[in-house]
């Protein structure tokens, strides 16, 4: 018996620097490599190229290292998504899921030659750093990426926690390429965190999808209406940046909002690649308002959820256009203890739509907008405060200790709409949903 998993998850051929890409639902099945007519002529070039490589190449090359990479061209060849995993890379992935893992935390995959992040992780060395979904990194410390691999340039990046590591990364907007010393750490991820943005409305954000992301969203729900005294009315759900993960966990969260109906399947060549999720009936929120952030960053499982949720009308999504990662991958074990990741299938939302290389378009476009603050201007207005000689105003304070009116504006939280302009709009969203249809 061979062990098959199936990936609808994370989006690339790379690793989360320590984590393999590949996370996803195990199937058992019992299978034998399928007969296939061998083309005679092709593997007779083959064959005579290797046999010239082996004679004739300025250094010696052994015979094991050219089949592998010839076996690494013939997968990368097919998509970015397809690859050949050695002892190393196989042993990785089967870790994958624990949520606990060394590097950097950042999502990766290969574009024009370069490294591309697709998504920093929520709490690692990356996000703290300023790494943004789109940075194309075109050399680590010294080492131009141009020319690597993608697993060339992830060896490269991996290390021992509390190693350091310089990216000069180009991105859109700036005129100069940006260098950002990152220090290496032990990644443990906490995918579901929550909390109340005002009363009643709560708030639940999802860094990736890992095997307890379903319980742990059931949790935090239940946390967030311990809160609010059992009612929520409305919830923001946040995948911004969010990679993807596994299947079930996608599925899961998906099914805790929607009653009925179909949440994903997958279409492919062979029998056991055409899947069919279906919701149970059960509501978490019991009909309450819930939107959706999303954006460039939002991969794989993330866009399940987003599509599952818009196509049943279930949540308005709002933010940028999503990725667009809509294949399905399967890791099939070899004989001598690697593995070969190949894409199986696609998958689709309940209404039918392939979401490869397309995304999920928000029902609301909100782009990047950076919202400032005027009140902390070094110009500050006059007011009659300040007029010589002014009116006092007739009422003795007995507290003396109050602040200026300008301290106290200064000693202010900062307003959402500053911090998290897109977050802001979702909340301002709920509250009119419920203004125009009160439960």
């Amino acid at each position: 018996m061979k062990v098959f998993k199936r990936d609808l998850g994370l989006i690339s051929t790379g690793v989360i620097l320590g984590i393999s890409l590949v996370f996803g639902q195990i199937v058992f099945a019992d299978k034998t490599p399928a007969k296939a007519d061998l083309p005679l002529d092709e593997l007779r070039t083959f064959s005579e190229i290797f046999g010239r490589i082996k004679n004739s190449y300025v250094d010696p090359v052994e015979d094991k290292e050219l089949l592998k990479n010839a076996i690494k061209g013939m997968l990368a060849g097919l998509d970015p998504h397809s690859t050949y995993l050695d002892l190393e890379d196989f042993k990785e992935l089967r870790e994958g899921t624990s949520g606990e893992f060394g590097g950097l935390g950042i999502e990766v995959t290969m574009e024009d030659g370069f490294v591309k992040v697709v998504s920093p992780i929520d709490d690692t060395p990356a996000a703290r750093a300023g790494v943004q979904a789109g940075d194309l990194v075109i050399r680590l410390d010294d080492t131009p990426v141009k020319g690597l691999s993608l697993s060339d340039a992830v060896d490269i990046m991996r290390g021992e926690p509390d190693s350091k590591i310089l990216l000069t990364i180009i991105r859109e907007g700036e005129d100069k390429p940006l260098k950002i010393e990152l220090i290496r750490a032990i990644i443990k991820v906490k995918s579901v965190k929550n909390k109340m943005l005002e009363p009643g409305y709560g708030y639940v954000r999802i860094s990736t999808f890992q095997q307890h992301t379903g319980v742990s969203l059931k949790e935090a729900i239940s946390s967030l209406k311990a809160e609010s005294e059992g009612k929520l009315k409305g919830l923001v759900l946040d995948l911004r940046n969010n990679p993807g993960g596994l299947l079930n966990a996608a599925v899961a969260v998906s099914d805790a909002f929607i009653t009925k109906g179909l949440i994903v399947y997958t279409e492919g060549r062979v029998a056991d690649a055409d899947q069919k999720f279906h919701a149970k009936p059960n509501d978490l929120l019991k009909g309450a308002p819930l939107i959706v952030l999303v954006n460039g960053g939002s991969a794989s499982a993330s866009e399940i959820v987003a599509g599952a949720l818009q196509d049943h009308g279930r949540a308005i999504i709002l933010g940028t256009k999503t990725f667009g990662k809509g294949s399905v991958q399967t890791v099939m074990p070899l004989s001598n203890d690697s593995a070969v990741k190949m894409t199986t299938a696609r998958y689709f939302t309940p209404s039918g739509r392939s979401i490869q290389a397309e995304g999920i378009v928000p029902d609301i476009i909100t782009e990047s907008v950076k919202v400032s603050s005027s009140e902390k201007s070094e110009f500050k207005p006059l007011r009659e405060q300040d007029l010589s000689g002014h009116l006092e105003n007739g009422t003795k304070k007995e507290d003396s200790n109050d602040a200026p009116a300008d301290k106290k504006d200064d000693e202010s939280t900062t307003p959402l709409a500053v911090t998290d302009y897109p977050l802001s709009e979702a909340l301002n969203l709920l509250k009119g949903i419920n203004i125009l249809n009160p439960r």
